[in-house]
């Protein structure tokens, strides 16, 4: 291969992506490179794993390495090598998927319970509750953009968002997954929100934060203007799923839509959905997530059992229903996401990600900072548990 380190990893990515589509999850650097890499055959996996690993040989100890390393991963398989799910999903995102006990789902269900309004069972009671907060189609547009005027304004107090960044709203169907933030370049950004499920005003409002401020959109536009235009770090033009990148990414996107909830912005939110006309409950909301905390781990249980088990697809969207509370059709988007070859190990990233970087943030909005501003490690925030 040649060329700098740096243009390396940035043609190996693009060339990936070639094999399996949504590898790149945004890319913004050098036009010629690009170009050059569709302009050309597609390079085969096995040579690419080997092209990483190369690469590998001939990089110190840190952000770019773990990022290659991430890539060589990804290549293995793409090339047909079999490695235990468990490994894969580690070797790409820097965290060992652990199962979690179905006691503290139990836990959880029994938390939940305490605070649902009615009688029956109480998956019931909870759909019901989300049903009766759901959003139209036509309210989720006006909703989310009413929701990131407001976040913007809290984020810019947070860090300095760069002049002239903005997004684009677009209300999509038919897609494996709830909402999606295409980085464009130039500072902007397109957020497509799926709206093939139904989903209650408490999960637009998470959404609309994880996708934009100070979630995924934040983060690109903040190190766009730091890292790449200040820095001069051209391997952050280019942000790739199976890597480390991704569990920071997800992190800070998780942990966005906590901190504003449950701060002082909490209540301004709430009023955009009342606005709408949904009525919905700040203080039940709240109550209902911490209570179902740890089930956001459901689904890591159920890629396990897909891939580890070799549970078939019926019974692992039974254990979603049981333990996620879903509905038959959650259950059967969910499985729709995990056979996806881009993010079938992809569903670490939520949990795992969030609880290192509320744990390596402490609260302390100064560290939320850096997760936008600078290449903190997924070693770092394990180091600080």
């Amino acid at each position: 291969m040649s060329g700098t380190v740096v243009e390396r990893y940035l043609r190996l990515g693009l060339q990936l992506d070639r094999h399996v589509e949504g590898t790149v999850d945004a890319y913004f650097g050098p036009p010629e490179l690009a170009a050059e890499v569709r302009a050309a055959s597609p390079v085969e996996p096995r040579i690419l794993a080997a092209d990483a690993e190369a690469l590998l040989g001939e990089i110190e100890d840190g952000w770019l390495g773990d990022q290659v390393a991430g890539l060589h991963t990804f290549a293995r398989v793409v090339a047909g090598e079999t490695l235990a799910y468990r490994d894969e999903v580690e070797r790409c995102y820097g965290v060992r998927p652990h199962r979690t006990d179905e006691a503290a789902f139990a836990d959880a269900h029994a938390r939940l319970d305490d605070v649902m309004p009615g009688t029956g069972p109480l998956v019931d009671r909870y759909q019901a509750w989300l049903k009766a907060a759901s959003v139209s189609r036509e309210q989720l547009g006006q909703i989310v953009a009413a929701v990131i005027d407001l976040a913007r304004e809290w984020t810019s107090g947070v860090v300095e968002l760069p002049a002239g960044e903005g997004v684009a709203l677009e209300i999509v169907t038919d897609k494996p997954w709830g909402g999606f933030c295409y980085y464009l370049g130039g500072l902007q950004s397109r957020i497509e929100l799926n709206a093939d499920l139904p989903r209650s005003a408490g999960e637009v409002l998470h959404l609309a934060l994880h996708e934009t401020y100070p979630g995924h959109h934040a983060e690109r536009c903040v190190k766009d203007a730091v890292l790449v235009r200040q820095g001069g770090l051209l391997e952050e033009t280019i942000v790739l799923v199976p890597t480390p990148q991704s569990m920071i990414a997800e992190g800070i996107a998780e942990l966005a839509a906590a901190l504003l909830l449950e701060g002082e912005t909490g209540a301004a939110l709430a009023g955009v959905v009342a606005d709408a006309g949904i009525e919905l409950e700040l203080g039940r909301l709240l109550e209902v997530r911490r209570a179902l905390a740890a089930c956001d781990w459901v689904e890591v249980n159920a890629a396990l059992l897909l891939y580890e088990d070799g549970a078939s697809e019926a019974e692992t969207r039974a254990y979603l229903e049981r333990w996620g509370l879903m509905t038959a059709e959650r259950s059967a988007h969910v499985i729709r996401f995990l056979r996806e070859p881009t993010s079938r190990s992809y569903v670490l990233t939520y949990a795992a990600g969030r609880e290192l970087c509320e744990r390596w943030v402490g609260g302390d909005l100064r560290r939320f900072r850096r997760l936008l501003t600078e290449q903190v490690r997924v070693g770092d925030l394990l180091e600080a548990g």
